[in-house]
């Protein structure tokens, strides 16, 4: 994933909505911490636990995250589905 404007997630989606991408991500891939540099809050993406459900990319509301195939390119395999 990807975030075409990183600005915008404390700006924008932790100012209005107290950033969503922390409730709707199934696998927490998304974190808000305290930011002890600028004394603020950021966002911490963690890649790795991603399980490629691209609900970020459909529900973030500023349409901010870009969700891409991961390398390799081929995605979750799930083999009891």
């Amino acid at each position: 994933m990807q975030l075409k404007d990183p600005s915008k997630a404390i700006a924008v989606n932790w100012a209005e909505y107290e950033s969503p991408e922390t409730r709707y991500c199934p696998a927490g891939v998304y974190e808000i911490l305290d930011d002890a540099s600028s004394g603020g809050k950021r966002l911490q993406i963690n890649a790795q636990n991603c399980v490629h459900c691209k609900t970020c990319d459909i529900k973030d509301p500023t349409q901010n995250i870009n969700w891409v195939v991961p390398q390799g390119g081929g995605g979750p395999n799930y083999p009891n589905m």
